[in-house]
């Protein structure tokens, strides 16, 4: 968290983080998460000394957006992103899998 940063940031911060590592996260990741989350509605509540254009105008705000935007992208996640994943979690045959059945076994 940023120097500074008020009480309830904090806790945010610490929410997000514990959340993000429920769902499987590393340590690592899950605080990143967190930081890009707390700054993200610092920006948006006018907290941030500097915020990025789509900070501070996106209409949705990160809780409302239930994470729509991640691995988004024209296609999604890259095939070896998905690999990555199904190697995490233990799927069988994916060595031989085309993307599409690795997104099936992922279920997406």
């Amino acid at each position: 968290m940023p120097a500074g940063s008020s009480a309830k940031r904090e806790r945010q911060y610490e929410h997000i983080k514990k959340s993000a590592e429920q769902r499987g996260e590393s340590t690592r990741r899950a605080e990143e998460i967190a930081a890009r989350t707390v700054n993200k509605e610092r920006a948006r509540s006018g907290e941030a000394e500097s915020a990025s254009r789509t900070s501070t105008r996106d209409p949705k705000s990160a809780y409302e957006r239930g994470g729509q935007r991640s691995h988004g992208g024209a296609e999604g996640p890259t095939k070896d992103q998905l690999y990555e994943e199904a190697r995490k979690r233990h799927v069988h045959g994916r060595s031989s899998m085309t993307k599409q059945e690795l997104k099936r076994a992922l279920g997406r």
